[in-house]
């Protein structure tokens, strides 16, 4: 009984971590400028990969194993948002503005933001 339910949550969070991964992706191909494209995949793809470890975990034969996976979960947080902050630096750093739409800039106090 508890294998069964614990097999159904395992592939239950695998699924949904696909779906992240797979909505990360799509929102790098959809959004308009490389800020929104990295704030999909950073947060899409960082939860998506933590559904997919915490998934292999569960079904894991060994605890060894399954620290493992969570190790690479906590290494790919670290490795995700340093590179996305050393590419939103690159960005801004190079002139890229960021796509504000029909959105105004916030004024305070005369200066923009």
């Amino acid at each position: 009984m508890i294998t069964e339910l614990l097999q159904g949550v395992s592939q239950l969070a695998i699924t949904l971590g696909v779906g992240f991964l797979v909505a990360g992706t799509l929102g790098l191909l959809r959004f308009p400028d490389v800020y929104a494209r990295l704030h999909a995949l950073t947060k899409a793809d960082t939860l998506g990969l933590g559904l997919v470890c915490m998934g292999l975990a569960l079904q894991a034969p060994g605890l060894a194993m399954a620290f493992k996976y969570l190790l690479i979960w906590v290494l790919m947080l670290m490795a995700s948002s340093i590179g996305a902050t050393l590419v939103a630096g690159t960005a801004l750093a190079a002139g890229i503005e960021p796509d504000l739409g029909a959105q105004k800039p916030l004024r305070i106090r005369g200066d923009l933001l």
